[in-house]
């Protein structure tokens, strides 16, 4: 590996050097050095121009030359009432640990005051006596989707100037705000898309010079209770062998209400082993025929152990303040969405497993946006009123 190494930069020197030589010998007029034919100890071929080859470690080498040069600068946010400020920490399988306290702020459906104002100051130190020299500085609030294997689209980008050029030659602080700024989408972190939203400060310099530093934002956005709100009710079976009716006392919940509802056994010829209930997370990217998702399981919920006997009545009742739940997305700027479905399982005595889907809404209440913990949760009625049965569909058996 040494000998390697000492290989990989006698050859660098080499190459420079033929580029010095090149250049001499443009000055002066003079011919270039001629090569051998199968000779290797120079860099250009016959009648190609000298080049000097800049690699990734001399570009490194370059630019931490020059920032020493030019001095460097540590570059922090201090926001207002981050002493009292709720964070959001994200313990999510394939979530980076710095992602971990982010500031919360309040989105659309908040109301005014502090919570969606993002103000602050950005404190810029410089690490040494040394003045540095700057072009300006900035701080940027921005909104981004994110897919994975894409390029991150920007759905929010809003400025600060800070300061014009110029010198710095000891510690500033200097304030920015952005008040009543939109905000469309709540922060989400799934399996292959995120929405995130970032301030970002730059101290801009030339030579590609410029300093950066960020920080993640988590927003909530909470909504109205929808007008609309009805009853699922849907019969299922499989002929001759099993007949289910079930219902969920509504279509719509919020984070953190309780789903109730009834499962009716009409008909039941084949030895079920145990039934439960799973809520489904379904991310979707695309759209139409190139559209592809990714399912992940987010709770499962046991509802009976044994087999029921037909005209049997087994009720429900989950907690949904349980579990890692997000609003539904309905399409972030036609890139992907994010939904939900409470999935009904009965597995018999063989393994064999029969499910049904069905979809459902959830909203984020605008008394639990900022809160840690809210209220406990209360269902709708049990005798809600809902759509008429619809003819039985076929259930899926998976073996």
């Amino acid at each position: 590996a040494i000998q390697s190494e000492a290989a990989g930069q006698t050859a660098l020197l080499r190459r420079n050097a033929c580029h010095q030589r090149g250049r001499a010998h443009a000055r002066t007029g003079a011919e270039g050095p001629s090569l051998a034919k199968g000779s290797t100890r120079g860099c250009c071929a016959k009648g190609e121009a000298p080049r000097l080859l800049v690699t990734d470690r001399t570009r490194a080498e370059m630019q931490s030359f020059l920032g020493n040069f030019q001095g460097k600068v540590h570059l922090g946010f201090k926001l207002d009432g981050e002493d009292t400020r709720k964070t959001v920490s994200l313990r999510r399988p394939g979530v980076p640990s710095g992602t971990a306290g982010m500031p919360l702020f309040l989105g659309g459906g908040g109301g005014g005051g502090l919570e969606d104002r993002v103000a602050g100051a950005l404190m810029v130190t410089p690490k040494s006596a040394r003045k540095v020299e700057h072009q300006g500085i900035k701080v940027e609030l921005l909104g981004l989707a994110e897919v994975v294997g894409q390029a991150p689209a920007p759905f929010l980008a809003l400025s600060r100037q800070l300061e014009g050029p110029g010198m710095l030659v000891r510690p500033a602080k200097l304030r920015f705000d952005f008040e009543g700024v939109e905000m469309a989408h709540e922060s989400y972190a799934g399996m292959q898309v995120k929405v995130r939203y970032v301030l970002r400060a730059t101290l801009q310099r030339a030579y590609g010079m410029s300093q950066t530093a960020e920080l993640e934002l988590w927003v909530r956005n909470p909504a109205q209770v929808p007008d609309i709100n009805t009853a699922i009710k849907m019969e299922v079976g499989i002929e001759d062998c099993l007949h289910i009716e079930f219902e969920y006392n509504r279509s719509k919940y919020h984070l953190r209400d309780v789903v109730v509802g009834k499962i009716y056994f009409l008909l039941v010829r084949i030895h079920i082993k145990h039934m439960e209930i799973e809520i489904k997370r379904r991310e979707t990217i695309g759209s139409g025929a190139q559209a592809r998702s990714e399912s992940e399981t987010v709770a499962k919920y046991e509802v009976m152990d044994g087999e029921p006997a037909s005209r049997e009545c087994i009720p429900i009742r989950l907690y949904l303040s349980n579990y890692d739940l997000t609003p539904t997305y309905g399409g972030v700027l036609n890139k992907f969405s994010v939904k939900y479905f409470l999935q009904l399982v009965l597995v018999d005595e063989e393994d064999r497993r029969y499910f049904k889907s069905q979809e459902i809404t959830l909203y984020r209440k605008s008394d639990d946006g900022g809160s840690g913990s809210g209220s406990e949760p209360a269902g709708a009625a049990a005798g809600e009123a809902g759509p008429a049965p619809t003819p039985a569909p076929a259930v899926t058996a998976e073996a």
